[in-house]
């Protein structure tokens, strides 16, 4: 069976692209920019490269549509991938290697390079069948996502050159399933990272003074981890709720204090919050300031990141995108499972100045293994979502 899959010209580019090793920090994404150039060439699409940011370079291949003045389609992947723990995996995570099973492994094999190479290879198979489309395609490949995208797509958004594209449109990454359903995301929560400062009564650590940093912390963490509870209990008391439908907190540092005997004169509490697109961001904030002032004074709190309220992407008969999308999944048989993205993409930046977008990932029967040793995609999923791609490419740049 692997034999099969290594002598497939689809799979031998995914191979190729899994062996470039992009991989945060300081990645050096020249050779991703070739490896796309020749993509690019051997497609016979326009390229072009632009650097909101010095060194992080968002590559964009188009293919022009029969009515390049109608809003164009947006298919953005990341060429960035996460560290790895070479030592914890079964075959090197830069090999692309096949087993004979047919599963290849590697980072970046469902987190996201099969998507960018699943793009082209939808392209290929639609320039092969002699289709030209009615929109035009701009397919994106952006640095950064993994640390945030702050120097990709934020960025890139907001410049002209993204305003020139006439996107309409977008498709991003969604995540592997492990049963039928193909998920699709159509929004994404807020993400807020919060240290909060608690300043007090420093002395020996023999004493009990009062006003102290150390009360001023347990009384927030309180706080935090009771609604940490709350939302738990919402999220197991009803099956039809996933992840991303509740606000979840997680304490992640704690930091402060010079010895063991010292009471400190503050003390730092560090909170990964991400808010459910049902929570007014306003009330939140005003509650947990709230929280602050019962502790005590001199509890002060800063914000390491904070994302604006976006407004989910329609799923109904308003987004012409989204009944194209839907039709040609419901054509192919596929069964959708539309969620809130759990963690962060681009797609938010691209909602953020208006435009819809969806996550998906055509990866069902999947283990979920995005960031996690021994990644890797089955090349029967891989190719049949080249396939899934052409139909829903088809679908919505015909509308």
């Amino acid at each position: 069976m692997a034999e099969i899959y290594k002598n497939n010209s689809s799979v031998i580019n995914f191979v190729e692209y899994l062996r470039i090793p992009s991989v945060q920090p300081n990645i050096n994404y020249d050779d991703c920019v070739a490896f796309l150039k020749k993509q690019a060439n051997e497609l016979d699409l326009a390229l072009k490269i632009f650097e909101p940011v010095e060194k992080k370079p968002i590559v964009v291949l188009s293919w022009l549509g029969q009515d390049p003045s109608l809003p164009s389609i947006l298919l953005n992947s990341h060429m960035d991938v996460v560290p790895v723990f070479e030592n914890s995996w079964t075959y090197p995570p830069f090999s692309g290697h096949i087993d004979q099973d047919g599963k290849i492994y590697g980072r970046g094999s469902q987190d996201m390079k099969c998507v960018g190479i699943q793009y082209l290879e939808a392209i290929r198979k639609l320039k092969e069948s002699g289709i030209h489309l009615k929109r035009t395609l701009h397919v994106s490949f952006v640095p950064d996502e993994e640390i945030g995208g702050h120097d990709g797509m934020e960025k890139f958004v907001l410049t002209d050159d993204f305003k020139q594209l006439n996107i309409g449109f977008a498709l991003d990454e969604g995540m592997a399933n492990p049963t039928e359903e193909f998920i699709v995301f159509n929004g994404e929560r807020s993400i807020w990272q919060i240290h909060v400062h608690c300043s007090g009564q420093p002395g020996h650590g023999s004493l009990l003074i009062s006003d102290t940093a150390g009360e001023k912390l347990r009384y927030v963490i309180d706080k935090f981890m009771d609604l940490r509870e709350e939302q738990k209990k919402i999220l197991e008391s009803d099956p039809n709720l996933t992840i991303g439908d509740v606000t979840t907190i997680n304490l992640t540092q704690i930091y402060g204090g010079v010895q063991s005997n010292v009471v400190p004169e503050k003390l730092t509490a560090v909170f990964d919050i991400r808010l459910a697109v049902t929570v007014d961001h306003t009330q939140f904030e005003n509650m947990v300031k709230q929280w602050f002032a019962e502790a005590g004074p001199n509890v002060t709190y800063e914000f390491e990141q904070r994302n604006p309220f976006v407004e989910c992407t329609k799923l109904d008969a308003t987004n012409p995108y989204w009944v194209a999308f839907k039709g040609a999944a419901d054509a192919m048989g596929l069964k959708l499972d539309c969620r809130i993205f759990p963690g962060g993409t681009d797609s938010r930046y691209i909602r953020r100045v208006g435009l819809p977008a969806l996550g998906f990932s055509p990866m069902n029967k999947t283990p979920v293994l995005l960031h996690d040793h021994d990644e890797f995609l089955d090349a029967s999923i891989f190719l049949k979502g080249i396939d899934i791609y052409v139909k829903l490419l088809s679908a919505i740049a015909n509308i």
